[in-house]
């Protein structure tokens, strides 16, 4: 049985493509998680940090993907 491994299984992309998509994702995940959560907000926490109901209706509509 032979140890080398063929040219055509080895891995061809750059050692960080993996990563910076995994990194993408979680920063999308997050952006999502973090506008529901906006929704569910109080007047009084909107009030202790300065935002409106109006501000937080613009965040939460936005595609996760939009920063």
């Amino acid at each position: 049985m032979s140890t080398l491994t063929h040219t055509s299984m080895t891995n061809h992309h750059a050692p960080g493509l993996i990563e910076q998509i995994g990194e993408t994702l979680h920063v999308w995940y997050e952006r999502y998680r973090t506008r529901r959560e906006l929704t569910h907000w109080t007047a009084r926490d909107l009030q202790d940090v300065g935002l409106s109901w109006s501000d937080i209706a613009y965040e939460a509509e936005k595609p996760f993907w939009r920063a």
